[in-house]
């Protein structure tokens, strides 16, 4: 081992450059001296089983058992009588501990490899540390990365001072990833580094999470970003179609028309950055019925029933508005009641007439209603991107 001013030397060069504390490398230091007097000793059964090390400019490295003075010494690995306590100080008494010098003179290159070892794991699992540190702070907001590589399990993405996965359940469906490629990411979750579990990479990220949607749009929108527009609830299906809720604490500014742009501008770059995903933004309300109306968009709604204790809607559409309101394999009413969280039975005028024509079936109003006279004043509300029916 070095002369201990070398190595406290060495210790501050290499805490300067890693950017670490000193004492997090003395530690590191302290339990590889541990390791290598252990392993120098492991054919030994006398070997003491409690250890410190004490590191200073002044000393070598010096390694000290410490013993408790007993009565009667039933396990010398751990014990000392009195008598002997006595000999290394006039002082102790029983229950002390004594810390014995045992330190071998040939304490050498092979203990100071297992230390050097040990010092090494203790950095990674230092510097692995700093990487969640800092990552943490980043959950739930996006990144771009460069794709370094595919395999079958996902996508491994370089954030940076570190690497991101994006598990093949988190793939955009129909996208391609290539090395070399820049994509925006969604942070789903930071590990903490687990010296018993290999975890590397130690982000988790996504392109398919509703999360994706509203960082992009606070990125391009100023007035989401200040707090004027707020987005008030998500529904995504992605790589397909996604349903946003915005709302205005200012009376004077259109929280639709601020998402849109001038010209579709701002929308359009979110839509381009998904790879043509359509876009369906709409004005929430804290009327239910309401809501529901405009999140079913682009149908037109004639009356919406809702029905409070059970926390469903009928919606009552044109006759050749049915499969317009439903969607495509159900996914306009299925995205409308995800933005909603309120369940949606669609019905056509025709299909409502005949189920309140039926004597043995009572259909009630419910707590509230809308109904949509006005198309042109309706259609102003919602923008999607995309007026193709679904």
């Amino acid at each position: 081992m070095a002369r201990k001013s070398e190595m406290m030397d060495a210790i501050e060069a290499l805490a300067k450059a890693k950017d670490i504390s000193v004492d997090q490398i003395v530690s590191a230091v302290e339990e590889g001296c541990k390791a290598a007097y252990r392993r120098y000793l492991k054919r030994s059964a006398n070997a003491p089983l409690n250890l410190s090390v004490v590191l200073s400019r002044e000393h070598d490295v010096q390694i000290f058992a410490r013993k408790v003075v007993s009565e009667e010494v039933e396990d010398e690995n751990q014990q000392i009588s009195l008598e002997d306590a006595k000999r290394l100080g006039p002082n102790y008494e029983l229950g002390d501990i004594v810390e014995m010098d045992v330190t071998p003179a040939d304490f050498g290159r092979v203990a100071a490899q297992t230390a050097k070892q040990v010092i090494r794991q203790r950095l990674q699992d230092v510097e692995k540390g700093k990487i969640y540190d800092e990552y943490i702070e980043k959950e739930n907001e996006i990144l771009t990365g460069i794709v370094e590589r595919v395999d079958a399990k996902g996508v491994y993405v370089e954030l940076g001072r570190t690497h991101g996965f994006l598990d093949a359940s988190e793939f955009m469906p129909g996208e391609e990833y290539r090395p070399g490629d820049h994509i925006k990411v969604y942070v789903l979750q930071v590990y903490r580094a687990n010296k018993d579990v290999a975890r590397t990479p130690q982000v988790a990220v996504s392109r398919i999470h509703p999360g994706l949607v509203k960082r992009l749009f606070e990125m391009e929108v100023p007035e989401i970003a200040t707090g004027v527009v707020q987005i008030k609830s998500i529904a995504r299906e992605a790589g397909s179609r996604t349903k946003m809720a915005v709302a205005s604490t200012d009376a004077m500014i259109d929280p639709v028309g601020a998402c849109v742009g001038p010209r579709g501008s701002r929308v359009d770059k979110v839509v381009s950055e998904l790879k043509n995903e359509k876009i369906d933004i709409i004005k929430w309300s804290a009327d239910p019925a309401e809501f529901v109306a405009n999140a079913l968009n682009p149908a037109f709604v004639e009356q919406v029933l809702q029905s409070d204790e059970e926390k469903i809607c009928r919606v009552v559409v044109p006759d050749n508005q049915l499969s317009l309101a439903i969607g495509k394999e159900g996914q306009n009413a299925r995205l409308a009641a995800k933005l909603t969280g309120w369940k949606i039975d669609i019905k056509s005028q025709t299909q409502y007439n005949e189920l309140r024509g039926q004597e043995a079936v009572s259909v009630p109003e419910g707590n509230g209603s809308i109904i949509a006279d006005d198309v042109e004043d309706y259609d102003k509300q919602p923008y999607h991107t995309d007026d193709e029916t679904m």
